[in-house]
């Protein structure tokens, strides 16, 4: 069997991405010689080298894209990396149906250390890192090439204000949180109340939904875990070189922008 034998195989079963080292288990060739058929499949349009050793099979279904919905490679992708994963922010969003602006990158949480960002051609995804691994909150999907991880709307809301200085700022988050609001149940929120450790960023989070005008119940559930730590006043919008000063707000949030929906 050849490496185009095998690829019409993995797609047989719904498989579309592979490493070069499963692809020299499973055929007789040398690392070589594969290497010069990978190479001119790549040529072809046939398959993209995602990141060294590691490549995705384009379908004529997705020819024209010349890339792969993130869900129908991720997990095996961070089973060849050794890596725990999860779609987050606005790509997650996006698969919750908070979707209005129209993201084309994807966005992936792992562990530490950080992976470099992917941007070639039509691929282009950025990856975040957290010291804080969730307890719980990452929700099992399945797709058509089997199941993927994503963070479910309350980790989604938090991580998006946690990493909104480096996502264009939390003006560009605020419909999106709306949305994902919508979506998020108590059960939810109870869960990532019991492990979130980012207490600056719960101040922010109960901040917005009681200046959005959102969910009382929810407000509540924050405010009565705040209660339970010690909390200080905090920047809406964090600054390197800019401190909270004073505060009217139950949450201690010193407001440093206009706050703006981004439509």
């Amino acid at each position: 069997m050849n490496a185009k034998k095998y690829i019409k195989y993995l797609l047989s079963i719904e498989n579309y991405s592979f490493s070069v080292d499963e692809v020299v288990q499973a055929t007789d060739g040398t690392r070589n010689s594969l290497k010069f058929e990978l190479h001119r499949l790549s040529e072809k349009g046939e398959v993209i080298n995602l990141r060294k050793g590691f490549y995705l099979i384009i379908t004529p279904r997705y020819s024209s894209a010349k890339k792969l919905p993130i869900q129908l490679y991720c997990e095996k992708l961070f089973n060849y990396l050794n890596r725990k994963y999860y779609i987050g922010l606005f790509s997650a969003a996006k698969f919750h149906g908070a979707g209005h602006q129209q993201v084309q990158r994807d966005y992936l949480i792992t562990e530490q250390p950080k992976f470099n960002d992917i941007s070639k051609s039509t691929i282009d995804i950025r990856f975040f890192t957290t010291r804080n691994w969730p307890a719980k909150n990452i929700q099992i999907k399945k797709s058509d090439a089997g199941i993927y991880k994503m963070s479910s709307p309350a980790l989604t809301i938090v991580d998006l204000i946690h990493h909104q200085t480096k996502l264009g700022g939390i003006n560009r988050m605020l419909t999106t949180i709306e949305e994902l609001v919508e979506e998020m149940t108590s059960d939810d929120l109870e869960e990532l109340l019991d492990w979130y450790v980012n207490i600056s960023t719960l101040q922010r989070f109960g901040f917005l939904l009681e200046e959005l005008e959102l969910n009382a119940d929810f407000q509540e559930m924050i405010f009565s875990k705040l209660k339970s730590v010690k909390f200080f006043p905090v920047l809406l919008s964090p600054k390197s070189k800019e401190k909270p000063g004073a505060v009217d707000n139950k949450w201690k949030v010193d407001v440093n922008v206009k706050l703006e929906r981004d439509l």
